[in-house]
C-alpha cells in the first residue's frame, strides 16, 4: 500500500509564534501576509515571512501563508504582486479564498482553498482540483463519512481537516452577522466576535425561552460554541483520507502554540505504520513539561459534527476560557474560599481560578483556603458542590519550552591533500560540507584518533542539530581538537 504523508499544521500569530510553533514539533506553519488575511490582527511583513521561510526550512517545515479575504477590485494587482513576493522568498503554498485570484498571472507556487470555499462536497472539491488546488481545507462541519466520501470521489487531492481551537458558529467560516450589524466583514479579516456576545433567547410573542432545566434563556453566550477538540479522533480521520491535521489559533501566543502543537505532535507520532508516516523525520525534542490542552485556552471540548449532531457544542456560560476542573468550592466569604482540591493540584500565587463565569486571581493558600483578589458573592445552595477551574496554571506557564533537534548524519573523509567534512539533516536532506587541506600525519594511537575524530565533530550544543550518526572514511591520521572544532564551526557556520 502506498504511504500517506501526515502533517501537523501549526498558527503563527508573527515570527516568534512561528519559532514557537516549529520548536514544538509543527511539520508547517500557517502565517498570515502583510494583507488580505482573515486575520487583519495577525499581518506580517515580506521581510518577516523569509526569515520564518529560513529557519522553517532548516527543520524540514513547510510555510503556508493566508491570502484568504475576498478582494475589492481594485486590490488584486497589489494581492497578485504580494503573492510574487511570497514565492520568492520560498513560502511553499498559499491559502486563498477568492477564486478570481486565478483569472491573474500567478507565480507557479502551490495553491490551497480555504476553508471559505465551502468544501463540504465531492463536487465542489472536484471543482478545486479541476482548477489547480492542490490541497483543499475541510469544511469544519463534516463528518467522518463526509470526509471518506469527498476522499474517496476525488483521491488525488490533499485533505487537510481543522483538529483543534475555537469554532465559527457559522458553516464554513463564511459568517455575515458582523458585516450586517457593524459593518465589518468577517470575510475581509475584520469579525466582530458577535457569536461571543450574551443574548436573551424569545419566543414569538416576546417571552424568554426556558433551558431544559425550565430557566430563562437570559444574557448567555447561546452563539458561542466549544473550542475543537478531536485529538481522540486522529486514527478515523487518518482512515477517512485526511493528511494534513490543522492547529487553529493565528491570533494566539506562543504559550498556546507550544502546548498545543507539542500535544499534537505526541499524539501524531503515535500512526507511524506501513499505511502512513510523519513528515517528522525522527527529531529529537527537549520538553521541560507535559503537554496538556486543558492548561491553555479552551472553551470546553467538542468533536462538533465529527460523529454526527451532539447536544451541548456550546458553551452558554462564558465566551473566555473555562480551564481546567481542579475541585470545588465548599465555601465563600469575601475574598476567602474554602475549597477542596482534587488530588495532585497544588496552587500558587498568581493562577487564574473561575467559578461558572466569574473570575479572579490567588493571592495566598494556606492548606484548603484560599485568598483571592477580590470578593467573591455566589449563591451557594444545598447540594452539589460548585466546580472550581484554573485557567491560569503560572507554573505550567513558566515552565513551557520546547527545544527541537534535528539528527544529522556526519561523514568524514579522506581528500587527496587533507579532508572532506559532511553534515546531512534528516529533516530536509540538506547538506552543509566543507574541505580543508592539512597534512595526513599517522597517529601513535590509532583507537584514540579516531575517538577524538568523533568526540570534535559530535559536539553540536550550540546549534539546531544533534548526531546521529558518524561515518570514518579516512584513516586514524593525527588532527588537533583546535582544528577539528575550526572545521565543525566553519562547515555549521551559515546557520
Amino acid at each position: 500500500m502506498q504511504s500517506t504523508t501526515l502533517t501537523l499544521l501549526s498558527p503563527a500569530k508573527n515570527k516568534q509564534v512561528a519559532r514557537a510553533a516549529i520548536q514544538a514539533g509543527a511539520d508547517a506553519v500557517y502565517i498570515g501576509a502583510p494583507d488580505f488575511g482573515a486575520r487583519q490582527a495577525a499581518g506580517n511583513s515580506i521581510a518577516d515571512i523569509a526569515e520564518v521561510v529560513q529557519e522553517a526550512h532548516l527543520y524540514g517545515v513547510q510555510v503556508l501563508v493566508t491570502v484568504n479575504t475576498l478582494l475589492h477590485e481594485d486590490e488584486y494587482a497589489r494581492a497578485v504582486e504580494m503573492m510574487h513576493e511570497l514565492h520568492r522568498v520560498g513560502v511553499d503554498a498559499i491559502i486563498i479564498q477568492d477564486l478570481h485570484l486565478l483569472d491573474f498571472d500567478l507565480p507557479p507556487i502551490r495553491l490551497h482553498a480555504s476553508t471559505q470555499c465551502d468544501n463540504r462536497t465531492p463536487e465542489q472539491v472536484a471543482r478545486l482540483r479541476d482548477l489547480g488546488f492542490k490541497r483543499v481545507v475541510l469544511a469544519r462541519e463534516l463528518s467522518i463519512e463526509e470526509i471518506r466520501a469527498i476522499h474517496k470521489a476525488v483521491p488525488d487531492i490533499e485533505l487537510e481537516a481543522f483538529v483543534h481551537g475555537a469554532l465559527c458558529v457559522c458553516y464554513s467560516g463564511r459568517c455575515f452577522m458582523s458585516e450586517v450589524l457593524a459593518g465589518r466583514s468577517a470575510n475581509r479579516g475584520a469579525c466582530a466576535q458577535y457569536c461571543r456576545m450574551a443574548y436573551d433567547l424569545l419566543d414569538a410573542e416576546g417571552n424568554e425561552v426556558l433551558d431544559d432545566k425550565g430557566l430563562p434563556i437570559h444574557q448567555r453566550y447561546v452563539l458561542s460554541l466549544q473550542d475543537l477538540d478531536r485529538s481522540a479522533y486522529l486514527g478515523e480521520l487518518i482512515d477517512a483520507g485526511v493528511t494534513t491535521f490543522k492547529i487553529e489559533g493565528r491570533l494566539k501566543d506562543a504559550d498556546y502554540v507550544t502546548n498545543i502543537t507539542a500535544y499534537y505532535r505526541e499524539k501524531l507520532d503515535q500512526f507511524t505504520s506501513h499505511k502512513s508516516q510523519v513528515t517528522n523525520k525522527g527529531d529529537v525534542y527537549k520538553r521541560s513539561f507535559t503537554p496538556n490542552p486543558e492548561k491553555t485556552f479552551h472553551r470546553g471540548a467538542t468533536d462538533y459534527f465529527l460523529h454526527g449532531r451532539t447536544p451541548h457544542m456550546a458553551n452558554w456560560n462564558t465566551p473566555k476560557s473555562t480551564g481546567e476542573y481542579i475541585g470545588s468550592v465548599l465555601e465563600a466569604r469575601g475574598n476567602t474560599l474554602r475549597v477542596q482540591l482534587n488530588h495532585g493540584i497544588t496552587l500558587h500565587n498568581g493562577d487564574g481560578l473561575t467559578i461558572g463565569s466569574e473570575g479572579f486571581s490567588v493571592n495566598g493558600v494556606e492548606g484548603n483556603i484560599i485568598k483571592v483578589n477580590k470578593e467573591i458573592s455566589l449563591p451557594l445552595k444545598k447540594g452539589p458542590e460548585l466546580g472550581l477551574f484554573r485557567n491560569l496554571d503560572t507554573e505550567f506557564v513558566k515552565n513551557l519550552h520546547s527545544e527541537r533537534r534535528i539528527p544529522v548524519d556526519i561523514l568524514v573523509r579522506e581528500t587527496e591533500d587533507g579532508f572532506e567534512l559532511q553534515y546531512k539533516a534528516l529533516s530536509s536532506d540538506r547538506i552543509w560540507s566543507g574541505t580543508f587541506a592539512y597534512p595526513h600525519e599517522p597517529a601513535e594511537k590509532a583507537d584514540r584518533a579516531l575517538d577524538n575524530i568523533r568526540t570534535q565533530l559530535t559536539k553540536l550544543g550550540d546549534t539546531p542539530f544533534i548526531a546521529r550518526a558518524i561515518r570514518m572514511e579516512t584513516k586514524p591520521y593525527f588532527i588537533p581538537i583546535s582544528i577539528l572544532n575550526q572545521w565543525r564551526r566553519e562547515v555549521l557556520h551559515t546557520l
